[in-house]
């Protein structure tokens, strides 16, 4: 175990300040660097610190030059490269494919990030290091990892592997796996044969993984078959899955099923130069682990050789994660192939120590910012199942209303109120949102979370994802029905009048997702005047890597049913998209064509009920609301 340094070192002299002449690992990121629990490249860095590897990091290489790249010249074990802490594709351009004005993990907002920067770091490293091994990680890696659709060329991609001269991916939360290759590699085995660890995604030429399915007897049908005396699941090839849809979504629903840490198989896909052999996700690390990894000595600032400020850090810079995991597997969302959906949660006594030490600081103001993870309320539930290492349920998602689920809120209740009252803390905030429908069918402890809730820990507002309202959509998504949201609408306006205050529910609606018509759109923009909300921004459906939506976007399947789902494109999903902003003038067209394409021409027109005025007045085209 090294001392942690106040910064990981970004340069030579820093490196011979701390007595490095020679890094075990270099960490090249998209992100500027910033010390805190809430960027990969810190957390990553500091963990194999902690684990005794000297570690530097080049953040924001110019990719143009190959100056940059050699700063800290060439590393003993590996280089690990990351695209930063969001996908370079969604970073740098908009739903609309609009390039972005601005990036906010970067100095000032400056545009630094090369489109698809993991596979270009890794072609410049190669380059210049062509005998260091180079390890892809982080969420661009990660979701990329098979063949996937990639919404911003409209095409299916080869996975990441097969495209940047990558060794192995280090997928998911890399803490646990990444520390192991580590290990290997310093005694001495070398990359190509680093080939099982759990969480790590390899590759290997084709005339091998023939050679082995021979050994094997192995079919050739994409059965689940033994290969090298491993149980692992083959799954529709490169060639299949860019060439028929049905195929596609067939595949994805396939190694959907196999990313469990307990129950999970190794998971196979051929491609025409190479195979790719995803192995199964790493284990869940325990709650001790946990606590290490978030009380190791984070500075929660960016590095002092910043002139400029940078954007993303001071929303979280006093903010603590308390949990891991998602069980509410939402279909939009690819935490499932990320942080899994078993929950890990840090102990009170953790999160309590990093309050005070948060308090301790001259820049802290008494506002903790959020106390939470993927969902705040998440915090401390379990299963059964995860606690025998059964794994999460293979043949049904996680819902609410399963018994088998701890849904108590009490630890959550008793860690608020500690937090609150240790010295210097003023007020925690809940920044992260809440999931609804789990405060409702805590029938015990949920009213007592919500009361303190709307008592302490609401800063006017309070977020929730129910996305839609529409039944047919909200099960696309595989989100709540409407009735959890009406109901969570009326407690939480009965718990603020009894605290005495006048605050709100920020609901995030979305717009263009898989399932979604414009008449389900009408139907959503009469909810949302009738419950007197208008949403500042509007959440337009993105395809992104690796998600059940994207894959019923592409291909117009459910892939676990193979049966159509509707999908919005091109002047519809911009329709849909006005259809959210309906009071905006410069939105009138789209949306009278988008209540005429409903049949709800009904909504258009001078009475109380209409969303939009029968013709254009030059005046604003929808009616005042309040709230």
């Amino acid at each position: 175990m090294r001392e942690q340094p106040e910064f990981l070192p970004i340069s030579l002299a820093e490196a011979g300040e701390l007595g490095i002449d020679h890094f075990d690992v270099i960490l090249v990121s998209g992100d500027a660097y910033v010390d805190h629990s809430s960027f990969a490249a810190a957390v990553i860095g500091r963990v194999l610190w902690d684990a005794g590897y000297s570690v530097g990091i080049v953040a924001q290489p110019d990719w143009k030059k190959a100056d940059d790249f050699r700063r800290l010249g060439s590393p003993r074990l590996f280089f690990g490269i990351t695209s930063g802490n969001v996908d370079s594709m969604v970073n740098n351009f908009t739903a609309a494919l609009k390039r972005r004005r601005s990036d906010i993990y970067s100095p000032g907002g400056a545009l630094l990030r090369p489109d698809r920067a993991a596979i270009v770091y890794a072609d410049r490293v190669h380059s210049l290091f062509p005998e260091v091994p180079v390890i892809l990680g982080g969420i661009e890696a990660s979701l990329r990892r098979f063949a996937h659709y990639d919404y911003w060329s409209d095409s299916v991609r080869r996975s990441i592997l097969a495209d940047a001269p990558a060794d192995l991916i280090v997928y998911g939360m890399g803490e646990r796996p990444v520390k192991e290759v580590a290990r290997r590699l310093e005694n001495g085995e070398r990359i190509d044969e680093i080939r099982d660890v759990a969480g790590t995604t390899v590759k290997e030429p084709v005339a091998l993984w023939r050679g082995r399915m021979s050994e094997a007897g192995a079919g050739a049908k994409g059965r689940p078959e033994a290969v090298a005396g491993d149980s692992c699941l083959i799954i529709p090839g490169f060639d299949q899955v860019s060439s028929n849809k049905r195929e596609y979504a067939r595949a994805f629903a396939l190694h959907y099923g196999e990313q469990d840490p307990f129950r999970g198989r190794p998971v196979v896909q051929p491609h025409p130069k190479t195979v790719i052999v995803q192995n199964p996700p790493a284990k869940p690390l325990s709650t001790e682990e946990l606590d290490r990894v978030y009380e190791l000595d984070y500075s929660r600032r960016a590095h002092p050789s910043y002139r400029l400020p940078v954007p993303a850090i001071e929303p979280v810079r006093f903010s603590i994660t308390s949990h891991r995991g998602c069980f509410g597997s939402c279909s939009f969302c690819a935490l499932t192939h990320h942080q899994g959906r078993i929950v890990q949660s840090r102990s009170d006594s953790s999160i309590l120590r990093e309050a005070a030490r948060l308090a301790g600081m001259p820049e802290f103001k008494g506002i903790i910012q959020d106390v939470g993870g993927p969902t705040a309320n998440m915090y401390g539930m379990s299963c059964p199942r995860w606690k025998s290492s059964l794994g999460a349920c293979a043949d049904k998602f996680c819902r609410a209303d399963c018994p088998s689920l701890d849904k108590d809120h009490f630890r959550q209740v008793k860690l608020l109120r500690a937090l609150l009252n240790i010295p210097g803390v003023k007020r925690v905030f809940i920044g992260s949102g809440i999931r609804h429908d789990l405060l409702l069918a805590d029938t015990v402890s949920g009213p007592v979370y919500l009361e303190q809730l709307c008592r302490n820990h609401v800063s006017g507002h309070l977020k929730i994802a129910p996305e839609h309202i529409s039944r047919s959509v909200t099960d696309c998504m595989n989100k709540p029905p409407r009735e959890a949201l009406d109901a969570f609408r009326e407690a939480f306006a009965a718990a603020s009048l009894a605290a005495g205050k006048e605050q709100y529910i920020l609901p995030y609606f979305m717009s263009g997702h898989p399932g979604c018509t414009a008449a389900h759109m009408a139907e959503l923009a009469e909810y949302m005047r009738e419950g007197h909300m208008y949403p500042e921004q509007v959440q337009d459906f993105t395809p992104t890597p690796m998600t059940v939506s994207t894959t019923m976007y592409y291909t117009g399947l459910n892939p676990f049913t193979l049966l159509p789902v509707h999908v919005p494109r091109g002047r519809e999903k911009r329709i849909q998209r006005a259809m959210l902003r309906y009071r905006e003038p410069e939105n009138y067209e789209l949306v009278r064509e988008g209540l005429l394409m409903a049949g709800r021409g009904d909504l258009i027109g001078g009475g109380r009920q209409c969303l939009i005025e029968g013709r254009r007045t030059g005046q604003r085209t929808g009616r005042s609301l309040s709230g």
